[in-house]
């Protein structure tokens, strides 16, 4: 397939903020995917700045940054909670700054993975089956409901931090205890054998599908960021109809969200061919790494142009 780049001129977005950084677990990958995306930008003519949210001793105001010079349009390239779960989106809508991405609601169902699972399941999409776990939980019910081998998550983390894979109940105790100190709401939820897939979407289109393959037990945080025998691969291993399906299946779960502009759908498919949603991400990664680009640049389009055509997304 073949994607068109934006035929807006760099000149037309005005003054455009790169907002970067955070305080959340996921801060150092933003500070990478700010640094990416603010010099696409400028490599591509626009007119960009960054701003480090917080700053690197955590004191800088963030309201105070965004309210110091004029802004046109903020490029979020947060991830993780206060960045990609509706926060700094509300933040900028009071501040009337046009922003890209998904708005309050659906980047605070993106970022909830459970409230999106049951989002999911109510609308018949397929969704694994998770049970919400507890201190007080039986763990021998969990295991045997879900069956294992199971995946623990915390519910509101992003870039696989926090989670564990379980085979027995007592993994599954442990699992829990250590997800918990990054959230609140922790559940575990059905593996899933099979292969992994992402499917990016800009502008209401899916771009080309990726077939995910690593040695690790899944595709964790090292994986993603620093691992380099992690496969990223466009040989599918899908026919032409599995592939119209898997795609039909990412945009209608990113509809159901409410998500706009630009993001990331993650499934996996089992031994049988069925495929099953694993989470909607709102503000993916743009790091040298990162999935989307990769997508991006098989539809023909390079980093400088992808950038620009996400800001065009912007109503």
């Amino acid at each position: 397939m073949q994607i068109l780049p934006s035929e807006r001129s760099p000149a037309s977005f005005g003054r455009v903020a790169v907002l970067m950084g955070g305080n959340s677990s996921e801060r150092p990958v933003s500070l990478n995917s700010g640094k990416a995306v603010l010099a696409a930008l400028q490599r591509a003519g626009v007119d960009a700045f960054g701003i480090d949210l917080y700053g690197d001793d955590g004191s800088a105001n963030p309201m105070a940054q965004l309210q110091a010079q004029p802004i046109d349009i903020a490029f979020i390239a947060l991830h993780g909670p206060g960045g990609e779960d509706g926060t700094i989106q509300g933040a900028l809508e009071m501040l009337q700054i046009p922003y890209t991405g998904s708005g309050v609601m659906a980047s605070a169902l993106g970022m909830d993975k459970m409230r999106c699972k049951q989002l999911w399941s109510s609308l018949q999409l397929p969704s694994p089956p998770y049970r919400l776990l507890s201190s007080s939980s039986n763990w021998d019910a969990i295991a045997k409901a879900l069956p294992l081998p199971a995946m623990v998550k915390p519910a509101h983390e992003g870039s696989s931090i926090g989670m564990v894979r379980v085979e027995t109940p007592e993994q599954l105790a442990s699992a829990y205890d250590s997800a918990s100190g990054y959230d609140s709401c922790v559940f575990a939820e059905r593996w899933i054998q099979g292969r992994e897939y992402t499917v990016a979407i800009l502008d209401n289109q899916a771009l080309p599908v990726i077939r995910l393959e690593t040695p690790h037990q899944f595709y964790d945080y090292d994986a993603k960021y620093l691992a380099n025998d992690t496969r990223y691969d466009f040989d599918t291993l899908l026919d032409e109809t599995q592939t119209e399906e898997i795609k039909s299946l990412a945009l209608k779960a990113f509809s159901a969200v409410g998500c706009r502009g630009w993001g990331r759908v993650d499934l996996m498919q089992d031994a049988e061919g069925q495929f099953w949603l694993l989470e909607v991400n709102t503000s993916p990664g743009m790091t040298d790494h990162s999935l989307v680009p990769m997508a991006a640049r098989e539809a023909g389009l390079s980093f400088e142009q992808l950038v620009v055509k996400i800001l065009a997304s912007v109503g």
